[in-house]
């Protein structure tokens, strides 16, 4: 449902919401955003969506400089929250070398070539992409929307900030008992299934039950239906039924949600990007072609020429694995806008394992290699999902996307440079050896090094595949089946309990779901992405104060 701008300041020029003092708070946020995100990355294994909470920082801050419109906050939030998701691409995949070989010999250089090209690429594949899957393909993008309620509201005042306000306390004050204080748990489990390895249960997270209400019942049903193929089919009936051993019922598990999600991938290319490649990446090769593309592309390819030669003579990678990394940078970007959009979920070092995955069988890619091509794919993946909500919430609030495109650039870049000195700095101070301890576990570098060796159950794999292929070409309903699949049993349920109060809310008080439902939902988010961050940035400076 489209926003009522009618109330609210708007641009009304490039000039008035691409200002000096946007750059300025976007560039500084996206410094503190991405060192944070680095250090929540490596000691809890996962990232809080920075959307909220530099919407929210952006809008206060410019209020109090006075004379701002919904249009520059935009902007400048785009700028924010660039670097974040860059840090999660990085912090998920190198680290994972150090877990392998505590003494491992990686460079500045190494690293740096990886995160910032990955950044480089996920900022060209933006640009390309926004189109189809913001404005043709009308996606939810939950966060995005939230994003977009937050400064409408706040803009306009009046009852409805009554709602947002209470909303996002309630959902602030939870994080704080939960994350900062431990006086709520953070998720329960139920006891039967984890004894096969499933993670189901509820992750106490307002943010994920506001996910669950923004997409939309059919979606949830469709990602349910995915966790009860995974968790009840695969894990527990394998092993009761079938006589499996939990780690073949786990590799069934894995393998089945990873093929389904990229043979999605596949069949989005197919069905949805290569129909309208002309359009969407014509302007890589001619400014009449391109369309689609935010701002004028044919410097591309030689920007992607410059950085195989860089892949080939820095990172040591083989001409093959080179493409099979660019086409996988392409394809899985297009997995990331569609994954973010349709469940607000960012797997990115899943799709960095796939492609690690082709290259590592077509080339035998040594170790480091194949962690080289993860990171360049998962820091593009990550970048592109999350900007992808940057995107939306200025479709709908009417941004100019030039503004925003240029806004992440700076953001991006400025994120890369900083994530590649934060984690030379903790190697420095600490050593290889401090990944996979207590006091950065990453767990998401311990899964990509775990892997590094292939798919778990590549029969499966092909399977799921082909599967999802075919029935994508028939209807695109079962898109997150994969993720379903795929995710821990409390991030489904948890958002599947979102989806659920929405349908009985449709249905015993439509008035009140479509005029109040939403900017609830946006104020959940908004709390818990809000107080995340800054008990993340605390975080962060208690271990900076400690080395």
């Amino acid at each position: 449902m489209a926003l009522d701008l009618s109330n609210v300041k708007k641009a009304s020029s490039f000039k008035e919401q691409f200002t000096v003092r946007a750059m300025v708070i976007g560039t500084i946020g996206s410094i503190i955003l991405t060192a944070s995100s680095m250090f929540v990355a490596l000691k809890a294994s996962s990232l809080p969506w920075p959307i909220m909470f530099v919407t929210l920082f952006s809008m206060c801050l410019l209020k109090i400089m006075g004379n701002t419109n919904v249009n520059e906050i935009n902007v400048t939030h785009t700028a924010m929250s660039a670097g974040s998701m860059v840090a999660g691409g990085l912090a998920f995949t190198i680290p994972g070398l150090f877990i392998l070989d505590n003494n491992a010999q990686i460079g500045v250089l190494e690293i740096g070539v990886c995160t910032i090209t990955g950044t480089i690429l996920g900022l060209i594949f933006t640009s390309l992409l926004r189109k189809h899957f913001v404005v043709d393909a009308d996606m939810p993008y939950a966060m995005g929307q939230a994003a977009a309620e937050v400064v409408v509201v706040g803009d306009e005042g009046g009852k409805s900030m009554g709602y947002l306000g209470g909303s996002f306390a309630v959902s602030g004050i939870w994080t704080v008992l939960r994350d900062k204080l431990a006086v709520v748990p953070a998720m329960k489990l139920v006891p039967g299934l984890a004894n096969y390895g499933s993670m189901t249960g509820l992750w106490f997270s307002p943010m994920l039950i506001a996910v669950g209400y923004l997409i939309g019942p059919i979606t949830i049903g469709v990602w349910f239906l995915g966790w009860v193929i995974g968790d009840i089919g695969a894990l527990y009936l394998g092993q009761t039924a079938f006589g499996w051993t939990d780690v073949f019922a786990s590799g069934i598990k894995s393998s089945l949600g990873l093929g389904w999600m990229v043979g999605v991938g596949f069949a989005i290319t197919a069905k949805e990007i290569i129909p309208n490649a002309k359009n969407i990446f014509g302007g890589m090769f001619s400014k009449e072609a391109g369309k689609d593309a935010i701002v004028p592309m044919q410097w591309a390819p030689i920007v992607m020429l410059i950085f195989a030669i860089l892949y080939i003579f820095v990172l040591d990678l083989p001409i093959v694995a080179v493409i099979i990394t660019l086409l996988g940078v392409w394809l899985t970007t297009a997995m990331s806008s569609q994954c973010v959009g349709q469940s607000g979920i960012n797997p990115m070092e899943v799709f960095g394992i796939f492609v690690m995955a082709i290259a590592k069988v077509a080339c035998n890619l040594e170790v480091t290699q194949a962690v080289y091509v993860a990171c360049i794919v998962a820091v593009a993946s990550g970048l592109t999902g999350d900007v992808m909500n940057d995107f939306k919430s200025g479709h709908e609030l009417g941004s100019d996307p030039k503004a925003q495109w240029i806004g992440e650039v700076i953001g991006g870049i400025v994120g890369s440079v900083v994530a590649v000195a934060v984690l030379v700095v903790l190697v420095k101070a600490y050593g290889g050896g401090v990944f996979g301890t207590e006091m950065f576990p990453a767990a998401q570098a311990a899964a990509v090094a775990s892997v590094v060796g292939g798919i778990a159950n590549v029969p499966v794999f092909i399977g799921g595949l082909v599967a999802s292929v075919i029935v994508y070409f028939i209807t695109p309903v079962f898109t997150m089946l994969g993720l379903g699949i795929y995710l821990p049993g409390y991030l489904t349920l948890t958002a599947v309990l979102g989806g659920v109060i929405r349908f009985i809310l449709d249905k015993a008080a439509p008035k009140f779901s479509n005029a109040r439902g939403g900017i609830i939902a946006a104020g959940l988010l908004a709390g818990e992405g809000f107080i995340g961050v800054v008990i993340a940035l605390i975080q962060a400076i208690q271990i900076l104060a400690a080395a």
